[in-house]
């Protein structure tokens, strides 16, 4: 590489992002290093053996850190953290693995979707929409493959990513085509200092290095977004999406007599909610920023159309499970903040028994309390320290008892519950005190609903 002198690539954490960024470096001609504080898992050890790259796991070993040209963190590792102050007090450039993966992504398109909720729904909604349209297109960022890995074992001409705040904390230059930032509501303030602005101006971090032909999909009923843009300027051209046909313009979406319009560039798609396959007030969002993006990527309406008929909602958000004795069984285990929920329960149609708990994150429970007066009969409690949740629902809902496992929450609800209920999992909190991650809460819960 330049001036003889191979240049070094130390990748801190081997998760996904991690290893896919090894990958990508080894393939351009890094010297790279992995180094992750825990254990690594078999799979990603394999991936790296084979490719032949250098690794440690359960330290960071400074020396061989610190000689790094550029260093490639991943998403959960904080500033916070001693080895990240020691990189920065060196000077070493910092960059985030979508970073990474952009400088060798070439001439392909990207369109990166984030948000506080419906950022996986949206990115996979996207995604089918673009397959069917017969697009060369793969699905990345924090569903999926990491955008690195993909660069490297089988580059597309299509991008379509679901992207954190903490992922856009480290870019440069990286830019999307098209960028959809679909609502923020407070989540992750740990990582923020507790500071709910840092969030907000981390999420518009997707919009920074856009241009006039480049595109920004946004939710015009969110006043986090509204506000912000009235103080800021952004670069590239603005779309909105709303639920009120007031704020409509000749470009975006919005509903009206529960029809959804896209319009973009003097064409518009029409269709009623009725035959979106994924239901609920927030899929109408995620369904508009999908399609808009889907327009501006120039697929055909009546592809869009069809697309949307025919998408299968996603694991653990709002998924059907059973009906057992005529009680259905909900699992949005993906519910990992409030607001959340909020969405859930705005969709519930039918009395409702709550599961809720976890590790929680400092959770306003008053945003849920008129939906939860309105439509919860029983709260199940499933976490270790419970006592938020009562603090906010005793001598609101009758009936919430503490339970410690996703079998003894699911035995509980299905007792509180009758026929024409439904029991819903859908958290508020983080899976890590009792589960490995919401998938695994996700699939436990489902596993005791099927013993009942």
């Amino acid at each position: 590489m330049s001036n003889g002198k191979q240049k070094r690539l130390v990748v801190l954490g081997a998760g996904e992002s991690g290893v896919g960024a090894a990958l990508l470096g080894k393939q351009q001609g890094w010297d790279v290093f992995v180094t992750d504080g825990g254990k690594l898992k078999d799979t990603y050890k394999a991936e790296l053996t084979n490719a032949n790259i250098s690794f440690e796991e359960g330290t960071h070993t400074l020396e061989n850190i610190l000689n790094a040209d550029c260093v490639v963190k991943s998403p959960g590792i904080s500033e916070k953290v001693e080895v990240m102050k020691k990189v920065r007090g060196a000077g070493i450039e910092v960059c985030s693995e979508i970073e990474f993966g952009y400088r060798y992504a070439g001439d392909s398109r990207i369109i990166a979707i984030t948000g506080s909720n419906g950022k996986s729904t949206t990115t996979k909604l996207t995604y089918h929409i673009l397959k069917q349209a017969g697009y060369d297109a793969a699905l990345v960022g924090n569903i999926g493959y990491s955008f690195a890995k993909q660069i490297a074992e089988k580059p597309c001409q299509w991008y379509v990513m679901e992207i954190s705040s903490f992922q856009l904390d480290d870019i440069h230059y990286f830019r999307p085509d098209i960028a959809v930032l679909l609502n923020i509501t407070p989540d992750h303030l740990d990582r923020y200092d507790y500071k709910f602005e840092n969030y907000i101006a981390s999420k518009f971090r997707i919009t920074q290095n856009q241009r006039e032909n480049d595109y920004f999909i946004t939710n015009h009923d969110d006043e986090v977004i509204t506000t912000y843009l009235t103080n800021h300027s952004i670069h590239s051209q603005t779309i909105f999406f709303t639920m009120s046909e007031q704020h409509q313009t000749n470009q975006g979406g919005f509903i009206k007599d529960e029809n959804m319009h896209i319009k973009f560039n003097d064409e518009e798609l029409n269709m009623s909610i009725h035959d979106l396959s994924i239901k609920g007030k927030h899929n109408q969002y995620n369904s508009m920023a999908a399609g808009i993006s889907a327009r501006i990527a120039g697929i055909r309406k009546e592809k869009i159309r069809e697309s949307f008929a025919t998408f299968e909602g996603l694991e653990h958000r709002l998924e059907f499970v059973a009906t057992v004795r005529g009680v259905d069984f909900i699992n949005d285990s993906k519910a990992t903040n409030v607001n959340s929920v909020w969405f859930a329960l705005e969709s519930m149609k039918q009395p409702t028994v709550l599961i809720l708990g976890g590790q929680d994150k400092g959770n306003d429970y008053n945003e849920i309390m008129d939906l939860v007066k309105e439509k919860v009969k029983a709260i199940v409690c499933m976490g270790i320290d419970n006592k938020p949740i009562h603090d906010a629902f005793d001598g609101v809902v009758d009936l919430i008892v503490d339970t410690n496992s996703a079998k003894d929450a699911v035995k509980a609800a299905y007792a509180f519950s009758e026929k024409g209920d439904a029991v819903l999992l859908s958290p508020a909190c983080a899976s890590f005190d009792l589960f490995k991650n919401y998938e695994d809460r996700g699939k436990q819960f489902k596993e005791a609903v099927r013993e009942l």
